[in-house]
């Protein structure tokens, strides 16, 4: 049986990695990539990056394609374009490349650390309003709640 780090980790050669601080320099070179962040959409309301695009995971291949209700025009369109996927911790994201790989997608990337570490970087993220979160607030979202049933018994 494979757990998810697993899964994670079969991808990981195949799919480059950004640091947040290569991101950000990326961004300041070429404006024009697509940041795709693939979380859920009340993660996403909750702070994102500024301009990213929220296709989460659970649609991801029916977003790619056209047909599908789901389907994003914009994304489907992309597949020769900078993609950088985006996620809470950078494991979703991985998985996500991973797939979009395999649909033909050339240019797709990971942020490496995910948003937690583009907070730590102390760059901006901002809520569905637009508003600015601080990077205490962001903090205190990103902090792990598990329960005690999710801990490892």
């Amino acid at each position: 049986m494979k757990r998810f780090t697993d899964l994670v980790n079969a991808c990981l050669p195949q799919v480059p990695e950004l640091l947040p601080w290569d991101l950000r320099e990326r961004l300041d070179h070429n404006p024009g990539i697509l940041l795709l962040d693939v979380r859920e959409p009340y993660e996403f309301a909750a702070m994102h990056i500024d301009g990213a695009l929220n296709v989460p995971r659970g649609v991801l291949e029916s977003a790619c394609e056209f047909g599908y209700e789901e389907t994003v025009p914009e994304l489907v369109k992309a597949r020769d374009r900078e993609i950088v996927l985006l996620c809470r911790s950078g494991f979703r994201s991985v998985l996500s490349a991973c797939t979009m790989q395999q649909m033909g997608y050339t240019k797709v990337a990971s942020l490496k650390t995910g948003l937690r570490g583009w907070n730590d970087y102390e760059q901006p993220l901002v809520t569905a309003e637009n508003k600015l979160v601080s990077i205490e607030q962001a903090d205190e979202y990103f902090r792990p709640k598990l329960r005690p049933d999710q801990m490892k018994s």
